[in-house]
């Protein structure tokens, strides 16, 4: 993967020393210049975002005291060095939250690049945007995080004068772009309540079965589409076919009365769905990828 990338003059968001070593040694077995970036592990997180990618002890990036050396690595070997990637968290509904975040990467890019010696042509201030999963949940105030960056993006370091910066929108642009539907299949009572369990679950969404890094399970918005027009009627649990209690997409919801053919529909699914779920486990049928464009099925 390295070796096509670098062939195709991609550029890496390098992960660790060993990384770069591996991606100078490729570049220079093919003969060609690689364009490089570091991925940065600062000493700060997102405060409040779902996951935290930053501060402490992490898998991803380099440690921030250790970015100048490789910096200055990268352009000794003559490699074309492209900036940064500073990812501190996901998921996250806090708009100072996220401001502070930008303006302390923004701030660390800044610092780092002097050591480096040599301005940043990109600097990649990851995404953390988040959207509203639950009744409690508020939509992200985007005014507040763009008037914030605008301002942090005026006061910068005069060494990221010409530094082009970008963000990760993916989740906050097309998670609530999508829906999952499922049909269920039977309705079963035990112990007093209600099972509605459906030919889907947490092998084509395993976000909305709670099991995907989640702290707390929360269910997604979840709706019985066949009944849209009438109002809850029972209180009962969706689950999936398959056999562990883990398979559940939604627990003790008011929903209209709904019968084996119906259909149930989990709102919020447009990011982290089919591809982020274990879709072999138990070799279930695969779910169908529908694109609705205007009322019309176009792929």
């Amino acid at each position: 993967e390295l070796e096509l990338a670098i062939s195709l003059g991609a550029t890496l968001n390098l992960e660790s020393e060993f990384e770069a070593d591996r991606a100078l040694a490729i570049a220079e077995r093919l003969g060609v210049t690689p364009r490089l970036a570091i991925r940065v592990n600062p000493d700060f997180e997102l405060k409040g975002s779902g996951m935290s990618m930053g501060g402490g002890a992490k898998p991803f990036g380099i440690d921030q005291e250790r970015v100048p050396a490789l910096g200055r690595k990268l352009l000794d070997a003559g490699a074309e060095w492209r900036g940064f990637h500073i990812y501190s968290g996901s998921q996250s509904l806090d708009p100072d939250a996220i401001a502070q975040c930008q303006m302390a990467s923004i701030e660390l890019a800044a610092s780092l690049a002097q050591d480096i010696g040599k301005a940043p042509e990109t600097v990649n201030l990851g995404g953390g945007f988040g959207i509203p999963y639950t009744v409690n949940d508020k939509p992200l105030d985007i005014e507040t995080v763009g008037a914030a960056l605008d301002g942090a993006l005026a006061s910068r370091g005069a060494i990221l004068k010409d530094t082009r910066f970008m963000i990760e929108l993916g989740r906050w642009l097309i998670g609530e772009a999508g829906v999952y539907v499922a049909q269920i299949l039977d309705r079963k009572e035990s112990k007093g309540e209600i099972f509605l369990v459906t030919d889907g679950g947490m092998h084509h969404h395993l976000a909305a079965s709670g099991n995907f890094g989640m702290v707390m399970k929360r269910n997604y918005p979840v709706a019985i589409a066949s009944r849209m027009g009438e109002e809850p009627s029972e209180i009962a649990t969706i689950v999936g076919p398959l056999c562990t209690p883990l398979d559940r997409l939604a627990h003790n919801i008011a929903v209209p009365h709904a019968e084996p053919g119906d259909f149930i529909a989990v709102f919020a699914s447009g990011a982290y769905g089919l591809t982020a779920s274990p879709i072999n486990f138990l070799s279930h049928p695969e779910a169908a990828e529908i694109v609705v464009n205007s009322g019309k099925i176009t792929s």
